[in-house]
């Protein structure tokens, strides 16, 4: 008998919505644990119930991404407009979660090991670092010394798979709750015997963007990701 898949699930964002079909896409799929990769309730519709439902399942990894350190840390941003716009994300995200949360998620571990596999939020040396869908120049850096390993990780919301440096197989599952691949729908992973395979689930993005339109103005660019699931231009 095949043992039970596992359900690898990164860049949440507070989307409820998104969460919830594909967690009823994974219990039909027989899933038994959850891999967590960070980004789970800041910058989206709904933080605390999102964090709150994420914190209930048997999660075998739970690491934290960048917005879960922008709870209690400044966002590493240049630009006025990215600085207003993260500001006012990462203070509706506070205000939902409340103070306990806020701890646990920022006091969650950086990176952590499954089954031979590094697994990160953005790259090992960064959670905000990470690599591209094509080779980029100088990316060997961001390994920090990892080779002849697969190395799982989110953080850009794009679902793809390619050889990196140093035999290095990189995997990233894209985002459950804000995907940026053109495609609209909650993307996902499953590992089982060794072997990671990419899903995307359909949910209701209409109900997703309508919430977080309710937050106010600042909320625009999400409610796009939601909707078309892509940046506007």
């Amino acid at each position: 008998m095949s043992e039970s898949p596992t359900a690898v699930l990164y860049d949440i964002h507070g989307n409820l919505a998104a969460l919830e079909a594909v967690l009823a896409d994974a219990e039909q799929a027989g899933v038994t644990s959850y891999l967590l990769g960070g980004d789970y309730a800041a910058v989206g519709p709904w933080p605390r119930e999102t964090a709150e439902l994420l914190e209930g399942l048997p999660a075998i990894v739970r690491i934290r991404g960048n917005v879960e350190r922008w709870l209690r840390e400044e966002p590493e941003v240049s630009s006025a407009d990215a600085r207003r716009f993260l500001n006012a994300a990462m203070t509706a995200a506070r205000d939902s979660l409340g103070p306990a949360l806020v701890e646990r998620l920022y006091g969650l571990p950086e990176h952590a090991e499954f089954e031979g596999i590094f697994v990160c939020h953005g790259s090992p040396i960064s959670d905000i670092q990470s690599f591209a869908p094509q080779p980029q120049a100088g990316e060997d850096s961001m390994l920090d010394g990892q080779t002849h390993r697969t190395i799982l990780f989110g953080h850009s919301h794009q679902q793809f798979r390619r050889a990196g440096p140093n035999d290095t197989a990189l995997v990233n599952p894209g985002s459950v709750g804000a995907p940026l691949d053109g495609d609209r729908r909650a993307a996902w992973a499953l590992y089982q015997e060794g072997e990671i395979h990419f899903r995307r689930t359909e949910y209701d993005n209409e109900r997703a963007a309508a919430k977080m339109r309710s937050l106010g103005e600042w909320a625009e660019p999400v409610v796009h990701r939601i909707e078309f699931g892509s940046d506007a231009a």
